[in-house]
């Protein structure tokens, strides 16, 4: 398991819909090292913190193995490392294997996995086409976020090692599984009560639970 790019951007205004979008997602790989923040990477910055960033989704990353499906999906188009606005292309990690709440060293930094990535319509403004977001979602090649335990320092072709394994924990992929299909209420239940799924996500999965919790 080894990074493949680091990629950081700060946010820009674009041009959408008739609107002016300020927006994170254009990253860009970079030589060196770069410093591992608590909630975020050196040079990388977020539009709007209430959906992006903070202590739960820090880093961003991204696997490798799926931009073969999506050069097959959209062929036309150009599709570099830090397409998908991710800080981190990895390489060996990928969603119906790793777990919330399990914990790698990546580079000099500690790092933990809190949940999948659910896209918004600027993933739509980064690749100029709206249906993007669900397709992505659909794919299940979401990708995850870290939180950051130890900050570090990464570059492009450091190891990635697992340090603590949470066996009792679910997949990444079950958790972004719960978005697209029906209610499974035993899932959900599971899901809401995850010490290391961000808070916002376990919040949601509360929210969804509460008509059966009533009845």
């Amino acid at each position: 398991m080894r990074v493949i790019s680091v990629n950081v951007g700060r946010p820009r205004e674009v041009a959408w819909e008739g609107k002016t979008v300020t927006t994170g997602i254009f990253k860009e790989p970079v030589a060196g090292r770069i410093a591992v923040r608590k909630h975020n990477l050196d040079g990388d910055g977020q539009a709007d913190l209430r959906f992006h960033g903070g202590r739960d989704k820090a880093i961003y990353a991204y696997p490798a193995e799926h931009y073969r499906f999506w050069h097959s999906e959209f062929p036309e188009m150009e599709l570099p490392w830090s397409m998908f606005g991710e800080n981190l292309t990895t390489e060996g990690l990928v969603e119906n294997e790793v777990m919330i709440g399990d914990q790698f060293r990546i580079g000099t930094a500690r790092v933990m996995v809190t949940q999948p990535r659910m896209p918004c319509y600027k993933l739509g403004i980064r690749f100029g086409r709206e249906d993007i977001v669900k397709r992505f979602l659909e794919s299940g090649n979401t990708g995850f976020y870290f939180a950051v335990l130890e900050e570090g320092e990464v570059a492009a072709g450091d190891p990635i090692t697992l340090l603590d394994h949470a066996e009792n924990s679910m997949k990444v992929s079950e958790i972004g599984r719960l978005f697209r299909r029906k209610r499974d209420v035993q899932a959900l239940q599971r899901a809401a009560e995850l010490p290391h799924l961000a808070d916002a996500l376990r919040k949601h999965f509360r929210r969804k639970l509460a008509p059966s919790r009533r009845s």
